[in-house]
């Protein structure tokens, strides 16, 4: 079992187009042996410390292998609305990790 957790960074006034391209990719996930097992939008005050920018979502989903994760993101319905990912998201700091 493998472990992603993604903080996002949007550009200002795209939250309507993040949501579009978030309502096709998270259903995408359960097709590759994954699941999504948080999708947290904090507010300002959920954060007691911070030396990075605040992400506008944390995501934490799991995947049976490397390789189910891979198949993903080469999902060819999520890859057919990247242009929405790329028009509404600034950056996303993607962490891979393992249950210890």
């Amino acid at each position: 079992m493998i472990f992603i957790t993604q903080l996002i960074y949007i550009l200002d006034g795209q939250e309507t187009i993040f949501h579009q391209f978030e309502a096709i990719a998270i259903p995408a996930i359960s097709k590759y042996n994954g699941r999504l097992l948080l999708r947290v939008r904090p507010g300002e005050d959920a954060f007691i410390e911070s030396n990075i920018e605040n992400p506008y979502e944390i995501h934490l989903a799991e995947f049976e292998t490397d390789n189910d994760f891979e198949n993903f993101m080469q999902d060819e319905e999520r890859k057919r609305f990247l242009h929405l990912k790329e028009r509404s998201i600034k950056s996303v700091l993607l962490i891979k990790g393992v249950k210890l």
